[in-house]
């Protein structure tokens, strides 16, 4: 299982709570297995993580696990063991911009 965190406002969009779990059990889980089995379940999500037509990660959302920011990783890059296994979970955070 994958364990997902999500911010507030996907949270209230996909109505789920802080976390969610996907089925994903492997070796090489990457970011971009999670974000599809992620949009597949909740729909409603698909395109504002990522861009539809590209698949690529949005400007103000980031993507971090471990303590490490996964946002600039190349989305089939395999994420670390410890969110494979579960034990830590995979981050959706969306920046703050301003001045």
């Amino acid at each position: 299982m994958i364990r997902v965190v999500l911010p507030a406002h996907l949270r209230t969009l996909a109505k789920v709570g802080h976390e969610v779990e996907l089925p994903l059990d492997g070796q090489a889980t990457t970011q971009r297995m999670v974000l599809d089995a992620l949009e597949a379940r909740y729909p409603t999500l698909r395109g504002t993580i990522r861009d539809p037509a590209t698949g690529k990660r949005r400007a103000f959302v980031r993507f971090f696990a471990c303590k490490q920011d996964l946002s600039h990783e190349h989305p089939d890059t395999p994420l670390p063991d410890a969110v494979i296994q579960g034990a830590e979970p995979f981050l959706v955070i969306g920046a703050m911009a301003g001045g």
